[in-house]
């Protein structure tokens, strides 16, 4: 089959370049690093004058009778950050549009959240702080460190924390934008209109790159550096222009066209290897892949374990002794910094997820306790970068600067402290690991859930399944043998539970079952996947579809941009949130009951024989 023919081709690229790396381990990394060099920040700091005298090196960079003079720290923080917030722009604007922002009724609760997180913190600093030159560092206190806060979360965080770290990564997504906007209309210096139309002048530029699909990154950056020039000399802060190209780059699915092209020269140089089509190959690939992917692809690891170590070295040296901790201790700024991030965040978002979630029934998802959502808020007070680099924009005085810095440090080590206790707390009043899970999570909702059987039926079993499951094959035939023993009796409720350590097409046998139930083939998809779930390759998958005869260009749209992936990764969210260990399992019991988790073997009758227990009850 050629690549023309293969849809696979289109997907496997799809998965192979889209998104990030999202696991728990680099976050734990990347917070890692960032404490190492904001400890060695402060070591350095308090051994002598190397620290400031290094930091304020001038260093020039010129281009004919044009110059830029800055010393070492502002170029970290004007230049080196720009790259930083670059990465935050590129997955706002992932997030925006692919990712979990893109979703209304998952993106609500976090996104209320997040703008109370945003107004308290800064309300409470301002009461400390109504006037003068302290009041306007009021931003320093909006903003949370999504690296830090999400290691700190891998390390002090609940038994169950798959829920809260998604609502924190959206929630961190939403503070970032206003964070931005913050720094943007707060904290720009006067203007220089002329260089500003020129900075303009420059993003119009890179947006007639994205409409004629120039794809070649080195054209983007040639533009950027000389947009980056042109903020700086505007008074505009340039990191502002990283952002703003980042928000203008494409982003989108791999298109079949190109995939195909990329597929064609591949075979070339499979046929023919030589330099020539190694080189078109290579690029055949990256045409496929937006600019917005391949650059974030690129340059995240550049930031979180360089650019921001990096950041926090040049400004986390806080120079400790005994006058600095007495000049804190009854300074306005410190005590406002760490009130506004420790109590701030923390009840602004989870005085905001409360009334939301009880003005809006169901709207904070299964598993997910307002207990947790409160060590999680505690947890956003860690503000670090963003704080710190607004303590930098905000004080010109260097007294003023390091009361500044000495809050955000002290509010950081609070907060993490605040959000195991209240991590522990809530865990206390959950059911030990024993016992999580035996009831089932997420009620049966037959306008969400795939159900065979009367809606009314008194007797309801769910299964947690994964098409690729060798057992759950097994178990589906004795389901048969249970509908029919009971009839009209029962209804049947499939929930998606993709083993990916074990099952490797499992995920994207569950996503195409969810595109077949759009063209309302979802229980025709179900029976075919598993009669054949040991052949579940991409390819086979699309010829069961053909087989159905779903529109394909529909099931193949639907699947390249990954329009179901939430509803598979809710019901396996769910699962996680329940610890189960594995596939099949079952809850069953009467309808309109909490359904109990059933133990023990799963073949026809003992499900028969469970299910006549629990109408005899």
């Amino acid at each position: 089959m050629t690549v023309d023919e293969n849809p696979t081709n289109l997907r496997r690229v799809s998965r192979l370049l889209a998104g990030i790396r999202d696991g728990t381990d680099d976050d734990t990394l990347a917070a890692g690093f960032l404490l190492a060099a904001t400890v060695v920040a402060l070591v350095w700091a308090n051994l002598g004058d190397s620290y400031e005298a290094f930091w304020h090196t001038p260093l020039s960079i010129r281009i004919g009778d044009y110059a830029i003079t800055l010393d070492l720290k502002d170029w970290v923080n004007d230049g080196l950050m720009t790259l930083f917030f670059f990465v935050v722009g590129l997955e706002v604007k992932r997030e925006l549009t692919i990712g979990e922002l893109t979703d209304r009724t998952r993106a609500a609760v976090p996104l209320v959240a997040a703008v109370a997180g945003l107004a308290l913190p800064a309300v409470l600093y301002l009461l400390l702080n109504p006037s003068g030159e302290a009041a306007g560092a009021w931003g320093v206190v909006v903003s949370t460190d999504t690296a830090f806060v999400l290691g700190a979360l891998a390390l002090v965080g609940p038994r169950c924390p798959a829920r809260l770290r998604v609502f924190i990564l959206a929630l961190a997504v939403a503070d970032d934008i206003g964070a931005l906007a913050i720094i943007g209309f707060f904290y720009t210096e006067q203007l220089r209109l002329g260089y500003l139309l020129l900075g303009f002048a420059g993003l119009l530029l890179i947006m007639q790159f994205r409409r004629l699909e120039v794809w070649r990154g080195v054209a983007y950056f040639l533009v950027a550096a000389a947009t980056w020039v042109a903020f700086y000399e505007s008074g505009v802060h340039p990191t502002l222009a990283g952002v703003l190209i980042a928000l203008i780059l494409p982003i989108y699915p791999p298109r079949r066209a190109e995939v195909e092209r990329a597929g064609q020269l591949t075979r070339a140089f499979r046929q023919s290897p030589n330099p020539d089509y190694a080189r078109a190959a290579q690029l055949g690939v990256l045409r496929a892949v937006s600019v917005n992917e391949r650059l974030l692809r690129f340059y995240q690891p550049y930031t979180a374990f360089l650019v921001v170590p990096i950041f926090a070295l040049a400004n986390a040296g806080v120079v400790i002794t005994g006058e600095t901790i007495g000049d804190a201790i009854v300074s306005p700024i410190t005590w406002g910094v760490v009130l506004g991030l420790v109590v701030g965040k923390l009840v602004g978002i989870t005085a905001a997820t409360a009334v939301f979630s009880r003005l809006r029934p169901g709207s904070l998802p299964p598993g997910l306790t307002l207990a947790q959502v409160s060590g999680g808020a505690a947890l956003a007070g860690i503000g670090f970068t963003i704080s710190l680099f607004i303590v930098d924009l905000a004080f010109e005085s260097p007294e003023a600067a390091n009361d500044a810095r000495l809050g955000v440090l002290v509010a950081a080590v609070l907060a993490t402290g605040s959000g195991w206790a209240l991590f522990r707390l809530a865990d206390h009043r959950r059911p030990t690991d024993g016992v999580t899970g035996l009831v089932l999570l997420r009620p049966v909702d037959p306008g969400r859930d795939h159900v065979r059987g009367p809606d009314n039926a008194p007797l309801t079993l769910v299964e947690y399944a994964d098409f690729e499951c060798p057992f759950c094959t097994r178990a589906t035939g004795g389901i048969q043998e249970v509908r029919t023993h009971f009839g009209d009796d029962l209804r049947y409720v499939f929930r998606h539970f993709p083993l990916d350590a074990v099952h490797p097409h499992a995920r994207f046998a569950a996503e195409a079952s969810e595109a077949a139930a759009a063209q309302g083939k979802f229980w025709e998809m179900h029976d075919l996947l598993f009669a054949h779930s040991d052949a579940l390759s991409e390819e086979e998958i699309y010829d069961y579809a053909e087989r159905l005869g779903l529109d394909m260009d529909r099931f193949d749209e639907d699947l390249r941009l990954d329009r179901y992936r939430h509803r598979v990764d809710d019901d396996d969210l769910d699962a996680a949130t329940s610890n189960l260990s594995g596939t099949p399992t079952f809850y069953l019991g009467a309808t309109g009951t909490g359904l109990p988790l059933h133990t023990g073997p799963f073949d026809a009758a003992t499900l028969i024989s469970r299910l006549e227990e629990a109408r005899e009850v």
